[in-house]
């Protein structure tokens, strides 16, 4: 069936789709999108963070026997009534 649809129908029709049933959801899809991609952005970039340190922090007694900081994770930048504290596991070696 849609190998025989030309591109103007198909773009009619995905066209009378978002009229009909998103319309009123678009700006409100937009912004959970926008959100979701700003998360996994500060994500990745706290993992590469860690990692970095982890590579270049030797391994000692003392550095095993500090407390880590507490993270907080927040969805997007000055947004502090999402966010929320985070505990990460003990990784030391007895």
């Amino acid at each position: 069936m849609i190998g025989n649809l030309k591109p103007l129908e198909i773009v009619l029709i995905i066209v009378v789709i978002l009229l009909l049933f998103g319309a009123k959801k678009l700006p409100e899809m937009a912004r959970s999108l926008g959100k979701s991609a700003r998360i996994l952005k500060s994500e990745a970039k706290a993992m590469k963070k860690d990692d970095a340190e982890s590579a270049s922090a030797p391994t000692t007694d003392a550095t095993a026997q500090q407390q880590p900081a507490t993270r907080t994770i927040q969805a997007a930048p000055g947004d502090v009534s999402s966010a929320r504290p985070v505990t990460e596991p003990n990784t030391t070696k007895s």
